[in-house]
């Protein structure tokens, strides 16, 4: 098969497919592990929530990509899908820390021996908090509130900017109020994350959190930031259109789209390396010391 005989969009879509292919090959070969070895059910059901992330961010992009002409308020739904599920995967990561832990989630009980441990804030959160607090049960909380909040939040403005769009209210001023505010949102869920990290970074030393997290983020950010250099770029006239049936706020949704397809393939390989199979295995000694039921 000559594939010079194929047309742009066509070579663009089969690219596209093949990442998403690859990714769900990478992703299902981790799940049927995590599925074949099930010694601790409620931390490897978040890992998969986990790692589903990469192919259904690829999946919801190359959708993007075969209805290129499609709607804002498609193009608005397809990025509430996977920034939606998003919030769900950062529930489900906080979840899996405290299961390492085994703290209970609800009670928030912070066991004797590491209470009072300092937490130092930086900055901008220092003008709300004080530069150093100290491990409590209130502390623990307001960690785990602070990435809740994004949990709730992004579903409720994925409604809401779907709606204005199909009332015609969804203004320039309209999308960057929400960008700002969702921005901080997930700016506060993932601080939060951060320092809970640190806090803990001894006990949870021994199931590679770091890894973890950053696969999370990386997605995370990396798309985010992504789209608005995107944007800026359009708005420069760095991008433009050449296509009289195409214009520019549509091409700017097929490079995002292109490029989230390859980024996924990079994290769905790199969630190998940080959600292993070892540990429920038996091929990483001394981890799996649950083959506890919570």
């Amino acid at each position: 098969m000559d594939i010079t005989q194929f047309d742009p969009r066509t070579l663009t879509l089969l690219g596209a497919g093949t990442c998403v292919m690859l990714s769900m090959h990478f992703t299902v070969q981790l799940l049927s592990q995590h599925l074949f070895y099930w010694k601790n059910p409620k931390e490897q059901k978040a890992i998969i929530i986990i790692i589903l992330m990469a192919p259904i961010y690829a999946l919801d992009s190359f959708v993007g990509l075969v209805d290129i002409q499609g709607s804002k308020p498609f193009f608005t739904f397809l990025d509430s899908v996977k920034e939606c599920y998003e919030a769900l995967v950062i529930a489900k990561f906080l979840a899996l820390m405290y299961s390492y832990l085994n703290i209970s989630i609800s009670q928030n009980r912070v066991p004797d021996e590491i209470k009072g441990r300092e937490i130092h804030h930086s900055f901008p959160m220092t003008l709300f908090q004080p530069h150093v607090v100290h491990l409590d049960h209130y502390t623990l909380k307001l960690l785990k509130y602070w990435t809740w909040q994004f949990v709730i939040i992004r579903p409720m403005f994925s409604i809401l900017m779907i709606l204005l769009q199909l009332l015609g209210l969804y203004t320039s001023w309209v999308s960057w109020t929400v960008t700002i505010i969702l921005n901080i949102s997930v700016s506060l869920a993932l601080y939060s994350l951060m320092v809970f990290y640190h806090v803990f970074a001894k006990e949870l030393a021994p199931h590679r959190p770091l890894s973890k997290f950053l696969c999370i983020k990386g997605i995370v950010f990396f798309c985010f930031w992504q789209g608005i250099v995107i944007e800026i770029l359009a708005a420069v006239g760095v991008i433009k259109s050449h296509h009289f049936w195409l214009d520019v706020e549509h091409i700017e949704e097929a490079f995002q789209n292109v490029l989230v397809c390859l980024e996924m393939v990079v994290f769905s390989l790199i969630q190998q390396y940080a959600y292993p199979v070892a540990p429920y295995s038996g091929d990483m000694p001394g981890r799996l010391k649950s083959g506890k039921k919570d």
